[in-house]
This record gives structure tokens, C-alpha cells and sequence, in this order.
């Protein structure tokens, strides 16, 4: 008797292998696009706050901005990447983004920081999907014969990780000669970034049709119709609002502790030493875990992180330790990405069905940035309380630990069906 055939396997007709560069090539790219991305965003606020004196509210706007015009932009670039093809998409995504960055080396006031916070974000909007539909073609490639081994996206967020080392280093070591140095730096990169993938990625990529009368062709419709995807999606945004405040609410927190821009490049360095370290084992504990499992874990660590330095800022730093909030919510953060995050992302392909990937994790990631610009907009007036020891202080970190519990707790509900069998 034959085996019986998933809802899946019956809803798709290869056309024809998807055509997938060296998955090396990828590795490398995010690598890179990290390094360029690391050494600039991470010191706008600071930026922005020590040298132009603009308030959290500013600071938040432009932030939650550009995190908006990335994410948010997603379900619109991954579409782009479905209808031309990954290299074109990733070329537009590093010139757009060279762009951006030199908009805010002239930027000296609020309008051109948050113009070239925008036209940055919509450059990653246009690379990421495009890379993320590549390497989800090489994962479903790699399937059969390493179902038990963790995903490529594993590996994409421990190369990433290098980068996210190297660049904050980079840009502090850059920050002494003017911000506007790191921008310059940082545009060079992207710009050689675009030629590597001009010459380097394929020209297009024949993807697989689904072939039952009854699920969408179009990209776009199909993504937006699957309320449970949809939903998925919007309890997975919380995830991408609480890895922001890395980037919104640690400055913040080292100020209120008495540290400087050296710091931050110092607890950068340490987030990205945990994922390097951790993220394989822990990709491989997950895969045995279980997806609603992984999933719930992931959030509810990032709830930890944020109770922890609720808890802490209520107190005087430590003399001898007063970094310890800050690690104590990075930990939390980073902990929980490594649970979540490759679940979440291998999950889309049960999503899609065969369908082109792009515009699923274009809108995956769209609802993460548009929970970040609602999210940093709700919390600015709660951080301008946070730098000073108080019980207000504790406030942003309750709130965001508070949406994690909720997600955590609702998001089992909304797995792909059939959802794959990890263990």
C-alpha cells in the first residue's frame, strides 16, 4: 500500500528544482550585511541624544521609523523578490540602503535623521526577503537527507552573529573619528556588497506551483488569505519588538546605570559571543523540543530578560557590576532568539506550501515592524522615566515583558496544519 501523501506534498507540482547558489555565498552575505548594519544603527540614539540633544520621544519616532520602513516593508520587497528574482531585488536593496546612510551623514536635524532612517530601512526591506527565500529554497533542498539537523536559518543567525560582533567594534572604533566616518564605511561596504551579488547570484529562480484549484496562486493573496499564518505572524511580531529594545531601551538602561557608547559596543560583543556559542546546540535541542514548545520557550525567556531588568532598575547600580542589567536583559533576549527565531522561520515553508517563500516572510517580518513602530511609540514617554533609578523605571521593560507572556502563551494556537514533525 502507498504511503499517504501530506496536504502538502498534494497542494504543490515541482516545475523545476529550485536553483540555488552556494549556500556559502549566502552565509557570507549576511555576514556582511550584518558588519555594515551593526557598526551604524546601533549608535543613531546615541547619536542623536549626545550629540543633537533630541529627546526618547525623537529618538523612539526615528527608530520605530526605520525598523517600520524595513520590517514593515517586507511583505513588499519579498513580492518584488517572487516577481524578479532574488538578485535583482538584493542588488536595489544595497544601493537603496547606501542611500540611506548617506542621507544621515549630512543629517544635523530631526527631518533628515528620520528621511534617512526610512530610505535605510527600505533598503533592508528589498535585501532580506530575497536572501531569507534563498536560503529557504537550499533548506528544502538539504531536507531529506538532514531532517534532524538544524536548519540553514541556524546557521544564518550564527553567521549573522559574527557580523554582529564585528560591526558594533567597528563602529565604536569609528565613532571617535565622527559618526558620519562609520556612515561612509558603512556605505562602501554595501556598495561592494551589490557588486559581489550582481556578479555572483543567479539571474532567477524557478520555484514550485501549487497545483489544487483551491489554494491561491498569487503570492500576496495567498499569504493574506492564511488567517492562521496571519496570525501566526502577528503574535511572532512581539518577538521582533522585544529584540528592538536593544537597540531603543539598552541605551536608555546603560545610562541610567552611568555607562558610555564603549559599553554598548561591549554588550553587543557579548549578545553576539552567546549566539555564537549557543545557537547550534540549542537549534539542535529545539528541533527535538518540539515547534510549539520551541516557540513558547523562545518568548517567555525574552519575558525573563525583561523582568530582570525591570526588577534591577529599580535598584542603584551595582558598583562593582553595573553592567548587570544590561546583560541580564540581554541574556533573556538573545536565550529566547535562539529558541524562536529558527522555528519561526523554518515554519514559513509549511506556511507557503510550495508557494514562492518571499512574500511569506516579507509578511512575517512586516508585522514584526509594524509592532515595533506601535510599540516604540507606546513606550517612548515611559523610557523618558527609565534613566533615572525609580519605580517608574521598571515600567517599559513590566510592558514589553508582559505582551512577551501573552504571545508566548497564544502562539501555540497557530502552527502551520499539518505542522512538521521535528523530533
Amino acid at each position: 500500500m502507498k504511503p499517504a501523501t501530506s496536504s502538502t506534498q498534494t497542494a504543490r507540482q515541482t516545475v523545476e528544482r529550485p536553483a540555488r547558489p552556494n549556500p556559502k555565498l549566502l552565509l557570507s552575505s549576511q555576514l556582511i550585511f550584518n558588519i555594515g548594519f551593526y557598526s551604524v544603527v546601533p549608535f543613531i540614539a546615541l547619536t542623536m541624544a549626545n550629540d543633537f540633544a533630541m529627546s526618547a520621544v525623537a529618538i523612539g519616532v526615528v527608530l520605530g521609523a526605520r525598523t517600520f520602513a524595513q520590517q514593515g516593508m517586507f511583505l513588499v520587497g519579498g513580492a518584488i523578490s517572487d516577481r524578479w528574482g532574488a538578485r535583482y531585488t538584493m542588488v536595489a536593496g544595497c544601493i537603496v540602503r547606501v542611500s540611506g546612510y548617506l542621507l544621515l551623514a549630512a543629517a544635523d536635524n530631526f527631518s533628515l535623521f528620520l528621511a534617512g532612517a526610512i530610505v535605510t530601512g527600505i533598503g533592508g526591506a528589498l535585501f532580506s526577503p530575497a536572501l531569507e527565500s534563498l536560503v529557504a529554497a537550499a533548506e528544502e533542498r538539504r531536507e531529506p537527507s538532514g531532517k534532524h539537523r538544524p536548519t540553514l536559518f541556524a546557521s544564518l543567525v550564527i553567521v549573522g552573529e559574527f557580523g554582529a560582533v564585528a560591526g558594533p567594534l567597528l563602529g565604536s572604533l569609528l565613532l571617535g573619528f565622527g559618526f558620519e566616518v562609520s556612515l561612509y564605511v558603512a556605505s562602501a561596504i554595501f556598495a561592494v556588497m551589490a557588486f559581489a551579488f550582481w556578479r555572483f547570484l543567479p539571474r532567477a529562480v524557478r520555484t514550485v506551483q501549487p497545483t489544487d484549484p483551491a489554494v491561491p496562486k498569487h503570492q500576496l493573496l495567498a499569504c493574506l488569505r492564511d488567517k492562521r499564518f496571519v496570525a501566526f505572524a502577528c503574535f511572532f511580531s512581539v518577538s521582533l519588538l522585544a529584540h528592538n529594545q536593544l537597540y531603543f531601551g539598552l541605551p536608555v538602561e546603560l545610562r541610567r546605570s552611568g555607562l558610555d557608547a564603549g559599553a554598548l559596543g561591549f554588550v553587543f560583543a557579548y549578545a553576539s559571543l552567546l549566539t555564537v556559542t549557543l545557537q547550534w546546540p540549542i537549534a539542535k535541542l529545539m528541533r527535538r523540543f518540539g515547534e510549539r514548545n520551541a516557540l513558547t520557550l523562545g518568548l517567555s525567556l525574552k519575558a525573563v530578560g525583561f523582568t530582570a531588568v525591570a526588577v534591577l532598575a529599580t535598584q542603584p547600580p551595582i558598583a562593582s557590576l553595573p553592567a548587570l542589567p544590561a546583560l541580564a536583559l540581554v541574556t533573556g533576549l538573545c536565550l529566547g532568539n535562539m529558541c524562536a527565531t529558527p522555528t519561526a522561520m523554518r515554519l514559513v515553508l509549511d506556511f507557503a506550501g510550495g508557494r514562492p517563500t518571499g512574500a511569506y516572510y516579507g509578511l512575517l517580518a512586516s508585522c514584526g515592524g509594524s509592532m515595533v513602530l506601535i510599540g516604540n511609540t507606546a513606550m517612548a514617554p515611559l523610557y523618558e522615566f527609565a534613566d533615572q533609578t525609580s519605580t517608574a523605571a521598571a515600567s517599559p521593560w513590566l510592558f514589553t515583558g508582559a505582551i512577551a507572556v501573552v504571545s508566548a502563551v497564544a502562539i501555540r494556537r497557530f502552527l502551520p496544519v499539518p505542522a512538521r514533525v521535528l523530533a
